[in-house]
């Protein structure tokens, strides 16, 4: 292959508006990583280091995959990296890979931007022999991804897409959706859920209402990716958990829905700030569009 300097961004395609998708050259994170494994990233030796979830590895070239939605400070400054450019830091592969062992039927089910967490999912489970089945669900149209990608590795039989407003595949929520495939006979062993904390908690229930076991994905609640700074804490069991160290996916049963939705919004209204306009010309200094 191509001499690449390490961390070097070798491929980008954007999804849509701000979802973007990034090959990066880190041979040994590739070399041992599985399904449902995260990296930290640091964009440069000033940025602050952030978790997120591969979203596919190549072992055979070196490369790691990354899907992300830009929506805050270091995501937007990683939308402005191009092919030749470089990260200053990659570490993993991190966190228990996603379990598979035994399964023979699954279902995972997608929320908005958490598909780009439950692609990775459901292509590794369908390369390792389980016959998968993919619910993509979005509020419109405009917001639709991966949709071709999962068609070619699970089968245009095996995706359904739904949107909350009808303007593309099915009107009706990922839930509804599912409801749909079990009264139509389709049998699953598990159900994965990666989305909206609402979504994978009436997800989970359906789930146990029809004795299916359920697993959800609860990335997107990492700060620090190491469990030093808790921020991650929730409570699965009773028990107070951490979600880069102990998951980061979970028995959806055993999740603390309502505690888990009532933390998530703790910093909802400092997200909102994050959310501005990133200028590396102004070193890094955000300021409103």
């Amino acid at each position: 292959m191509a001499d690449y300097k390490r961390f070097e961004v070798t491929w980008k395609r954007r999804l849509n508006d701000n979802m973007v998708w990034l090959r990066i050259y880190a041979p040994l994170v590739a070399k041992h990583a599985k399904p449902g494994q995260f990296i930290i990233l640091r964009t440069d030796e000033y940025g602050e280091r952030i978790p997120l979830t591969m979203a596919g590895h190549n072992s055979e070239d070196g490369t790691i995959d990354l899907i992300y939605a830009a929506v805050g400070r270091t995501t937007m400054l990683m939308d402005q990296l191009e092919v030749g450019d470089c990260f200053a830091d990659i570490v993993g592969p991190l966190g228990k890979p996603t379990h598979m062992e035994g399964l023979k039927s699954v279902c995972v089910i997608g929320g908005g931007t958490g598909n780009a967490l439950a692609y990775p999912l459901a292509c590794g489970m369908k390369a390792a022999g389980v016959d998968t089945y993919m619910i993509e669900g979005f509020k419109n149209k405009d917001l639709v991804i991966l949709e071709d990608e999962l068609k070619e590795n699970l089968g245009a039989d095996h995706v359904f897409v739904v949107t909350d407003d009808g303007s593309y595949g099915e009107k009706m929520f990922t839930t509804q959706k599912l409801e749909d495939l079990i009264a139509k006979g389709y049998v699953f062993d598990e159900v994965v859920a990666v989305g909206p904390p609402i979504m994978m908690k009436f997800t989970c229930e359906i789930a146990k209402k029809h004795g299916i076991k359920s697993v959800a994905s609860l990335t997107a609640y990492m700060i620090d990716g190491t469990g030093m700074c808790g921020g991650c804490r929730c409570k699965i069991g009773g028990e107070d958990k951490f979600v880069c160290v102990d998951g980061p996916e979970f028995d959806g049963e055993l999740v603390d829905w309502d505690d888990l939705i009532r933390r998530s919004a703790y910093y909802r209204d400092q997200e909102a700030e994050d959310r501005q306009h990133i200028c590396r010309l102004t070193g890094g200094v955000r300021y409103n569009d």
